[in-house]
């Protein structure tokens, strides 16, 4: 489909919503809450460790004061040894910490790429069509390791910082209150300056994001299109592009350490110009013999543990800022509503069947593309369990959008459709897309064998099941041929197969399954002859016995199709068996003709392409 449905209103735009600090810091802390024992043990572990470390200062002035001072080597050992177990303590402590903040931050990484992933799949297909993949996994990858970082080390190093740094200052005022004072004069610069950052850094770390996602999505636009680079000779061509975008992160990435290199240092002078000026005023007090040395060596050691927590908070703050970017596009998807998944059986009026018939009924609907244009204008049919249903037409005539309205891929935006006499949106989306099979015109086989790939249709099937699914699509006798059989690794989008060799194990993946209806949309486009017959023959197995919607182009495929729609401007113009609407001589008879022509000219049965299938269906609504 050249166009997209629009099935929810949306951001024109597709900016990411701005959110608070608060509101990422609220929702991202949400995290923790399944795990409050492995979180209360690493911020328990690391203040333990904090405690250990502090009993230093103190020590060393026991040294100095009263071992050397006084000449006490009796006190010499024991010092040392209690100096060498808070050493001790405080590695073990911090070792037990980091070990259960790995256990910790991986728990709870899995609990959020899970939850976004699963929110992911469950979005409308409309969500899609504007968000390009690599962006996707940036955000599934990259942001959802941001916003860990804030959680887990924000976390425990935000709460032992402030715990410290009060810690710290109650001792500093206990053991000299007029130095603590002087102590206390670059504070005010510290604040301003985070204060500052906080409020400027947003815009740096959201453009550095957008960056790092636009690289990514280029890079894999490119690698999923390295065949159609190397056809054109395009590689200088993306060479330049992909230096572009990676130029845009360098910058992006620069503004924000230039920012950092600056802001780093300045608050780590304004901290050394509270140390240079304790020195001075302590200095002046030791000289004036109303301090001691070892007094002054243990609030200058208390000093540094005072302000180590101040730079720490500095750099949680832009771990924040960081965090913040990222949450918000994470929360961008999550904040997404997913797909209406149909009413229950009590308020939509009975239970779900086991299975439908196949009855499918179109009243009045009507769809709009994305920019408000209308794809489909009042459409109304009826197709009865087992008919073949084929759908032709100019291209952008809403074949498409027609048959993926069923399986609910878009919604309606007037109309009904009714599938068993019951609308479609009564039934749970699951049951409903359970009851259809897909075979689109660009067939997708997932990185794995081939086994995988047929059994995506029904993964409880038997090899017995398996095996009658692949004759049944006209594989088998290939797969076979193949080195390792149904265990071949098919490659990166089925790449190591054939287009025909695909197209055949989408239907024996479609048989499978085993639905009661089935859309077919242009499903022997773009290959040969010989191939065709082959897939033509397996799509006649998978037609038997279900309601088909057949989306063709080559129109000698639908002759014995039970109606054939033929559909111009989002409308059903003409209805009809092949023989009566070739006597009525409208579209449909014009479009035969055209193709007649084209085959008497060229002299050959080969297909069209898909350029010369337009150039014919252009000419025939002329």
């Amino acid at each position: 489909m050249s166009r997209h449905i629009q099935a929810q209103p949306t951001d024109p735009s597709l900016r990411v919503k701005t959110r608070s600090t608060f509101e990422v810091v609220r929702r991202v802390g949400a995290y923790l809450r399944p795990y409050p024992g492995m979180a209360i043990g690493v911020i328990t572990c690391a203040l333990l460790s904090q405690a250990a470390a502090m009993s230093y200062p103190k020590l060393t002035r026991l040294v100095i004061d009263q071992v050397i001072g006084q000449h006490r080597a009796d006190l010499l050992t024991p010092v040392v040894l209690a100096l060498l177990g808070a050493f001790i303590l405080r590695d073990a402590f911090n070792s037990l910490r980091i070990r259960l903040n790995n256990i910790f931050e991986q728990r709870v990484i899995l609990d959020i790429r899970r939850q976004l992933y699963g929110h992911l799949q469950r979005l409308p297909q409309s969500w899609f069509d504007h968000r390009a993949t690599g962006d996707l996994m940036t955000r599934v990858l990259e942001d959802v390791g941001a916003m860990e970082r804030l959680l887990i080390d924000g976390t425990e190093q935000g709460v032992v910082a402030i715990v410290a740094l009060l810690g710290v200052a109650v001792l500093l005022f206990l053991n000299q209150p007029m130095l603590a004072l002087v102590a206390m004069v670059p504070i005010p610069i510290l604040l301003g300056g985070a204060l500052w950052y906080t409020l400027t850094a947003h815009r740096r770390y959201r453009a550095q994001r957008e960056a790092s996602s636009a690289m990514n999505a280029l890079l894999m636009d490119n690698l999923q299109g390295v065949r159609q680079i190397k056809s054109f000779g395009r590689e200088a061509h993306e060479d330049v592009r992909f230096e572009e975008r990676a130029d845009a992160l360098r910058r992006g990435t620069l503004t924000v350490m230039k920012v950092w290199a600056w802001y780093s240092p300045a608050m780590a002078c304004a901290s050394a110009l509270g140390l240079v000026l304790v020195l001075w005023v302590g200095g002046r007090l030791v000289i004036e013999g109303r301090m001691q040395v070892g007094a002054l060596i243990e609030f200058v050691l208390y000093l540094s543990l005072f302000y180590e927590p101040v730079g720490r908070l500095h750099s949680l703050n832009q771990m924040l800022q960081s965090a913040r970017s990222a949450g918000e596009r994470v929360f961008d998807i999550l904040d997404t509503p997913v797909e209406a998944q149909g009413l229950a059986a009590a308020a939509s009026g009975g239970a779900t069947p086991a299975r439908i018939t196949g009855r499918v009924e179109y009243h009045g609907v009507c769809a709009q593309y994305a920019e408000g244009r209308t794809a489909l204008d009042r459409v109304d049919l009826r197709a009865e369990p087992g008919e073949m249903i084929a759908l032709v037409g100019p291209t952008g005539a809403g074949k498409t959008t027609l048959v993926q309205l069923l399986p609910r891929f878009y919604e309606t935006s007037a109309g009904v459709i009714r599938i068993d006499g019951r609308d479609l949106r009564d039934y749970p989306l699951p049951f409903l897309r359970s009851q259809i099979a897909v075979v689109g015109q660009e067939p997708f086989l997932f990185n794995g064998t081939i086994r995988e790939n047929i059994l995506y249709g029904r993964l409880d099937a038997t090899i017995e099941d398996l095996d009658a699914a692949a004759r049944a699509a006209n594989c088998h006798d290939f797969i076979h041929r193949l080195p390792e059989g149904y265990d071949t690794r098919v490659g990166e989008r089925g790449v190591r197969l054939s287009v025909g060799e695909k197209q055949r194990i989408t239907i024996a993946r479609a048989l499978l399954k085993n639905a009661p209806i089935l859309i077919l949309d242009e499903a022997t486009a773009s290959v040969d002859t010989a191939t065709e017959r082959r897939i033509q023959e397996a799509l006649e197995n998978l037609m038997r016995g279900r309601t088909s919607f057949v989306v063709a182009h080559r129109l000698s495929t639908i002759r014995h199709a039970h109606q054939i729609l033929v559909l111009n401007h989002g409308q059903i113009v003409e209805r009809g068996s092949h023989d009566r609407l070739v006597a009525e001589a409208g579209l449909y008879a014009r479009m035969v003709r055209a193709q007649a022509a084209v085959r008497e000219i060229d002299g050959s049965d080969e297909p069209e392409t898909p350029e010369n299938r337009r150039i014919h269906a252009e000419a025939a609504v002329r």
